[in-house]
């Protein structure tokens, strides 16, 4: 029998409260909060559900819900409205495990993103998910980036954040210096002293990895130098930059493999 959660108190309902809101209490746990039949059906597909809750009105819209699996609770309105942290909500919550994440230097003749700083968690999903979209084999998220795992994130990445391998990685320069040495060309996204994109060949045997920053500050002058070129898209003087998001897609459609 389905276990019942009437008090918002409940140190279940304070856990889950505590992944979507602390991204250390993420780190730690490997674990992580989604909301919604769509994200959490894919989601289920590459993570290990530990934990489900569900008002009763959202599994008689979903009857998909039981075949999720894991530890499942049917939960007031009110306890659902603490799980959002807003007043509406979809009525469904999965407690997720991280997927397994790559280790060691990626291999040569893959297809790479890299992220330095991108704060926006809108900006990390969507680019999630054109990596995943295109084929992309791996994303390297250097320090200040949003958490891929964050409720925004999630939603902006449509599943992508479990979809494709993830790498928490604290020496971007040096790691991007590794896999030039195997022969990975590294591509730094940047306004200034930088080629045209159509200007790049697009295909790489021995692997390519685009390395992209934040809209505000750019790549750090270390990491650009730690690549083998930087590139840039060419745009009317009717703006100054693209959104971080849209710009990915155009670099990553630009640098993808055969799909």
């Amino acid at each position: 029998m389905v276990q019942q959660i009437t008090s918002r108190d409940n140190e279940k309902i304070k856990y889950a409260c505590k992944l979507g809101t602390s991204a250390a209490f993420r780190q730690s746990e490997q674990s992580f909060l989604a909301e919604g039949l769509k994200l959490c059906l894919e989601l289920a597909k590459d993570c290990p559900v530990r934990q489900v809750f569900y008002t009763a009105k959202a599994l008689e819209k979903c009857p998909e819900i039981p075949a999720l699996g894991g530890q499942q609770y049917e939960i007031t309105p009110p306890v659902a409205q603490k799980l959002a942290g807003v007043e509406s909500s979809q009525g469904l919550f999965c407690v997720f495990g991280w997927p397994r994440q790559p280790q060691g230097l990626p291999a040569a003749g893959g297809r790479y993103l890299a992220l330095e700083g991108v704060q926006d968690p809108g900006n990390v999903g969507a680019l999630l998910r054109s990596a995943a979209a295109f084929g992309f084999d791996r994303v390297l998220l250097g320090p200040g980036c949003a958490s891929p795992f964050g409720p925004k994130t999630l939603r902006a990445s449509m599943g992508a954040a479990g979809r494709i391998p993830l790498q928490f990685v604290e020496d971007l320069p040096g790691t991007l210096a590794g896999m030039r040495a195997r022969g990975i060309d590294c591509y730094a996204a940047a306004l200034y002293n930088s080629r045209p994109l159509d200007e790049v060949d697009g295909s790489h045997a021995g692997g390519v990895c685009l390395v992209i920053g934040s809209e505000g500050q750019g790549l750090s002058q270390e990491v650009i130098r730690s690549c083998t070129a930087a590139v840039r898209i060419p745009i009317s003087n009717r703006v100054e930059s693209l959104n971080a998001g849209v710009a990915g897609g155009v670099l990553l459609w630009h640098f993808r493999g055969k799909l």
